[in-house]
């Protein structure tokens, strides 16, 4: 959604209060579009590789160089005015910006882990049950492996819980998990599939939950979803999942079941920036395509139903399949000849 330049005013240090749009409005960006960054890093990267590329095409930087350049301009995108100013300010203004973002977007992680972890709680309780032993709700130390309900959700799959050995030394910590190994809770109904990894992956209940509550709101966790949109998704005319926002509520649920005290970027403990990234790797394979964009079809049904996103599978032997079906096969004709001719 287009936002108002108000980057012609970009207050002094002193002014600076939780109302300033470089605030407010980058909450929403941290959620959706990237998280767990260095923003005045980010910033000073992108003015300078904007100079670079005046010479040299984007497509001559380093891949991890290039997403973060993508990165930058979706910044840009969402706040008109803001390439003018960085442009024009000093080392020093375009750091206080960075500053200013990495204050909103960390304000709204925060606000999120606080507001989940009591929440998720509730989500993982047996039904008519309580937890046993007890979770408190004011402390975290209890959580993770040390507790049999978080650990059970918190096993990576593959890894057998039930297993009284393997269960020891994921709690002793002599099995170290590292944010690429999954944890269970990722897949619906907690099931992993060694012949299909992707089968039911990003569609457990917990996940669904966890996404309503921070982005249409906690009220709409237990209601069938409706056509109004409230709360963080409302106020940033929000009406699709998008992939940077899915891997987020997954990380903040990993944590939320965690013993870890603290969400950060130099979270060692729960390794939380490699589970991030790790999710938006596979998100952005080219050759995951076809999984992702039924799981993003699956996730608008369940949050967003009324959305245009919402497409429905087409139809077996339609005309719309088959003329689908007769583009692809020439895109991987004409790609095929591409890869012979190069070879």
């Amino acid at each position: 959604m287009a936002m108002e330049d108000n980057t012609s005013s970009i207050p002094s240090k002193r002014a600076t209060s939780l109302s300033d749009p470089l605030i407010s409005h980058r909450c929403h960006f941290g959620r959706t579009v990237f998280t767990l960054c260095n923003y005045p890093s980010l910033l000073t990267n992108g003015i300078l590789r904007l100079e670079k590329m005046e010479e040299t095409p984007l497509e001559d930087f380093t891949a991890e160089e290039q997403w973060e350049h993508c990165v930058f301009k979706q910044l840009l995108d969402s706040y008109p005015g803001l390439l003018e100013r960085l442009r024009n300010g000093s080392e020093e203004e375009i750091l206080h910006v960075g500053e200013l973002i990495g204050k909103g977007t960390s304000g709204a992680r925060g606000d999120d882990t606080k507001s989940l972890k009591s929440a998720i709680l509730d989500w993982i309780s047996p039904k008519g049950a309580a937890i046993q032993p007890p979770l408190h709700r004011n402390s975290k130390i209890d959580c993770g492996f040390n507790h049999e309900l978080t650990g059970s959700l918190l096993c990576p799959a593959g890894l057998d819980w039930h297993n009284s050995e393997t269960r020891e030394n994921l709690h002793s910590g002599e099995i170290s998990v590292c944010g690429d190994q999954w944890p269970v809770f990722l897949y619906a109904n907690h099931i992993y599939d060694t012949e299909d990894p992707w089968c039911s992956l990003l569609r457990s209940r917990l996940l669904t939950c966890a996404y309503k509550h921070v982005f249409t709101s906690p009220s709409s966790v237990d209601k069938d979803p409706k056509a109004t949109r409230s709360r963080n998704a409302c106020l940033h005319g929000m009406n699709c999942v998008t992939t940077a926002s899915n891997a987020y509520i997954a990380t903040q649920v990993r944590f939320a079941l965690s013993s870890s005290s603290v969400l950060s970027q130099t979270d060692t403990s729960t390794d939380s920036e490699t589970f991030y990234h790790s999710l938006l790797d596979l998100f952005e394979d080219p050759d995951e395509l076809k999984e992702f964009s039924e799981l993003l079809i699956w996730w608008n049904c369940q949050v967003f139903p009324t959305s245009s996103a919402t497409k429905r599978p087409i139809s077996v032997n339609s005309a719309l399949s088959k003329i689908r079906i007769k583009h692809l096969a020439a895109k991987h004709a004409a790609d095929s000849n591409v890869a012979i001719a190069s070879s």
